[in-house]
């Protein structure tokens, strides 16, 4: 049998100390995981949307006055794709080691995202039909659903990354006090070494992501809107 790694009691020195360019690496490693996984999910939605259209049972697949709203859609996906090429800029920003810069930005990326969301929520209740009303509207507002609900978690991740940046961003040692990266107050030291660096390899996850995702919202403008 192998031996534990730590025992209870273990002291900390034996725990901290990781390394940041490992789970910085992991960071993005799990984006490119993250961005794969969400691909297979919303090529569900594409199959759905040209199957039915090609069944068009009973002729229920787009009835009479089923039209998603074209300046509607437009507006959020332009949210959407604004909000990640902001976020792109900002992890340039960061890499230039202009960290201000970045913060503007990014706090600008979380807001028109947001206002994408909302913009998002007005759009449905304008539609002048609801999801029971034939294939296409089933799949449109299954598939404008979940891209809202991916965006959604996609900007908490904005926050969080931006809220770390902000708040110590007057540290003077570049890292915060000793057990706030583990949670635990009791820790004398990091559990990861300069666990700030981490906000640039999380940025940059982040940022590979958001426009991942933000191109799907352009596809899916173009499948629900334009085709």
């Amino acid at each position: 049998m192998a031996e534990p790694l730590a025992y209870e009691g273990t002291g900390y020195e034996v725990v901290e100390g990781e390394p940041p360019e490992l789970l910085g690496r992991n960071l993005v490693s799990a984006s490119y995981l993250l961005a794969g996984a969400t691909a297979f999910f919303f090529i569900a939605f594409v199959f759905a949307y040209f199957y039915l259209r090609s069944l068009n049972n009973g002729g229920m697949w787009k009835p009479k006055g089923v039209d998603a709203s074209i300046a509607w859609g437009t507006v959020v996906v332009a949210c959407y794709a604004a909000s990640a090429v902001l976020v792109r800029f900002g992890f340039a920003d960061h890499r230039a080691e202009k960290r201000p810069a970045w913060r503007l930005k990014g706090l600008v990326a979380l807001l028109v995202g947001v206002a994408g969301l909302v913009l998002q929520v007005f759009a449905w209740t304008h539609e002048g039909f609801g999801p029971a009303d034939g294939g296409f509207a089933s799949v449109y507002f299954g598939w404008t659903a979940f891209l809202f609900l991916f965006v959604l978690v996609t900007l908490l991740w904005l926050e969080m990354t931006l809220a770390t940046s902000i708040r110590y961003r007057k540290t003077e040692t570049g890292a915060p006090p000793p057990g706030h990266a583990s949670g635990d107050p009791h820790r004398t030291a990091h559990d990861i070494r300069d666990p700030l660096s981490l906000v640039r390899a999380e940025l940059g996850a982040l940022s590979f992501y958001w426009t991942f995702l933000a191109g799907i919202a352009v596809i899916s403008w173009i499948v629900l809107y334009l085709i």
